[in-house]
């Protein structure tokens, strides 16, 4: 059985690009693939469950799986999914939650050598000049497009708006899918389906800046008992830290959910 098979038999998978190409990219290569966690906590919570499991689905089959922490767009924030401007985190904060992160991912993925990496986007990210990024890489993207994109348009569309900080975390993240793919030749990156316009938009800057053909896979949500997106600020995060969250509680949980 394929790996894209048994995600799809276990109900990970919501939505991919390319859907045969990218099963004959997977049956017949490597392949490097990649999830973003955004360092707001020293702990991740069940939210990012369903991407844990599918980067240790996809080790098992073979491929090598990259964990990316947000160590440069932690500094800005992702508005996908988010009703309001997120707190900035302070580079002490974040490095201190990054630690946290890749203790939790290597319970579940092997991290030695050549079988998986774990990687910070602050190593290329904070090192970009402004103007030379927006004549090599904000050329590829179009306004029309992306405030179409569910992340932007549903912030637009609330009280707060969308700050000009976060407009940007489109083209960063896809810059991330850029310089993976030309580094690390990952080109698949994966994550919840509030992401879909983030990685689309990756897949296509692949495409023009680099000619190969990139991929992406999104996974179904875990919200809240109230339908919201777990996430890491919103109260009532259901954490993987048992000194946050004991296992009794975790338990009731998914009993009450």
């Amino acid at each position: 059985m394929s790996v894209l098979s048994i995600l799809k038999e276990r109900g990970f998978i919501e939505a991919t690009t390319h859907a045969q190409e990218l099963e004959d990219y997977l049956e017949n290569n490597r392949a490097t693939c990649y999830i973003g966690f955004d360092p707001t906590a020293s702990s991740l919570h069940v939210g990012s469950l369903v991407c844990i499991m599918a980067l240790a689905h996809m080790q098992r089959e073979g491929h090598r799986p990259i964990g990316l922490v947000g160590g440069g767009t932690g500094l800005i924030g992702d508005p996908s999914g988010k009703t309001e401007l997120r707190k900035v985190l302070t580079q002490d904060q974040i490095d201190e939650n990054k630690a946290g992160i890749r203790e939790q991912l290597s319970r579940f993925i092997d991290f030695s050598e050549n079988k998986a990496l774990m990687l910070d986007n602050a190593e290329w990210l904070t090192n970009l000049g402004y103007i030379s990024f927006l004549r090599d890489i904000g050329r590829h993207f179009s306004i029309n497009k992306m405030i179409k994109a569910e992340s932007v348009k549903s912030r637009m569309e609330s009280d707060d708006g969308l700050t000009f900080i976060e407009f940007n975390y489109m083209l960063l993240q896809a810059y991330d899918f850029m310089e993976l793919a030309k580094t690390h030749d990952c080109l698949l990156q994966m994550g919840g389906s509030d992401q879909w316009g983030n990685i689309v938009a990756g897949i296509d800057l692949v495409r023009r800046t680099l000619g190969k053909q990139a991929f992406g896979i999104t996974f179904p949500l875990i919200t809240t008992a109230s339908g919201i997106k777990m996430g890491k600020t919103h109260k009532g995060a259901v954490w993987l830290d048992p000194e946050r969250f004991s296992p009794y509680e975790y338990y009731q949980f998914w009993v009450n959910t």
